[in-house]
């Protein structure tokens, strides 16, 4: 079996719990209280291995400037804005990689007429 990349990995494994916790409403875990601001559980990853996963309960500090929900709008948006602008950046670098190779063809076709 290929070994698949950490990043595959790791983010398998937060849909899988995220999903146990806020979608499915029914558990397959024993999540295990580590501390008073987090639990744990141990999944098997793509790759087969054991993983031991925090999940973590982070309480924002009280801000004069904006409410809680406008902090925690504010968060939104911003992790939506970097989302667009790295589709963004990975659109503008595929269509470089399909000029540069249609060049590359173009040149490489011109040479072999030559």
């Amino acid at each position: 079996m290929a070994k698949l990349s950490k990043t595959a990995v790791d983010k398998d494994l937060r849909n899988l719990i995220f999903s146990e916790l806020f979608v499915d409403n029914k558990t397959q875990y024993d999540f295990v209280r580590i501390n008073d601001r987090q639990y744990g559980v141990i999944a098997i990853d793509l790759n087969g291995h054991e993983r031991y996963i925090r999940i973590g309960a982070i309480v924002a500090e009280e801000r004069e400037d904006m409410t809680a929900r406008e902090l925690m709008q504010s968060e939104i948006d911003a992790y939506n804005a970097k989302q667009e602008a790295k589709e963004e950046k990975a659109k503008v670098k595929a269509e470089k990689i399909a000029k540069d190779k249609a060049r590359r063809e173009k040149e490489k076709e011109e040479n072999e007429n030559v």
